[in-house]
């Protein structure tokens, strides 16, 4: 899975997990099915209602509108997801990990036209290839990318980890933690990675800072992770 990094707003750098085309592309194939489904049911129920050609086509156009903005309404009331990206575990975020708003979806749907519905999804997927980071142009246009949010457990998720012999701690005022707290600030640092969530990140960091009354000009996340190395550190040597 690929990443790239962001900078906040709040000069917090966090890596984000970029959708993969096999994901992307098995969630647009979801939410297609759902849009075929869904307006071969209106055709069928239409034909029941035995309404004249004149009568047809304007019901025809009405009852089709939720197909037609499918994408631009589900991604704007959940949160830049869709039926298949809920089910392939993707989202719409800006490309500084923050939420996009209304006019972001708004035009991701407009040039949908262009690099997803004329060329096949072609355009769309040359272009997250050259950019590298899950771009197509409707993203490009409107500051967009999509993640993955899958969970990959690793090693790397257990509170213990490998120090190096020639490792040097910052911040002895860790041991005035315990295994608890640390798993804990470990948990929701690493989750927060995942998610590009920089609000925790921060949080995490103004709230160490407060306990342990620590100054420091390392950035939060630079910060955060210096502590979670320095608690293993400690730990590990005493």
């Amino acid at each position: 899975m690929d990443e790239f990094q962001i900078e906040t707003a709040q000069n917090v750098g966090i890596n984000q997990n970029v959708a993969s085309i096999s994901d992307r592309m098995l969630g647009y194939l979801i939410d297609s099915a759902i849009i075929l489904v869904y307006t071969i049911g209106v055709m069928l129920l239409l034909t029941t209602l035995n309404l004249d050609m004149g009568e047809m086509w304007p019901v025809y156009l009405l009852v089709t509108l939720p197909a037609f903005l499918y994408y631009v309404l589900l991604e704007t009331f959940l949160n830049g997801k869709t039926v298949g990206k809920i089910i392939m575990n993707t989202r719409v975020v800006k490309i500084d990990g923050s939420k996009p708003g209304f006019s972001n979806y708004f035009v991701r749907w407009i040039l949908r036209i262009i690099d997803v519905a004329l060329t096949s999804g072609g355009i769309a997927a040359f272009t997250i290839l050259i950019k590298g980071n899950g771009q197509r142009l409707g993203d490009i246009a409107a500051g967009t990318t999509v993640i993955s949010e899958k969970q990959l457990l690793t090693i790397e998720d257990t509170l213990i980890k490998d120090i190096p012999l020639d490792y040097v701690p910052t911040y002895s005022q860790v041991t005035m933690l315990n295994d608890k707290d640390m798993q804990t600030i470990k948990n929701l640092y690493d989750d927060a990675l995942r998610k590009g969530n920089h609000n925790v990140i921060l949080n995490l960091h103004d709230r160490l800072l407060k306990v342990l009354d620590i100054e420091t000009q390392d950035k939060p996340v630079y910060f955060v992770a210096k502590i979670i190395k320095d608690y293993n550190f400690y730990t590990q040597n005493m």
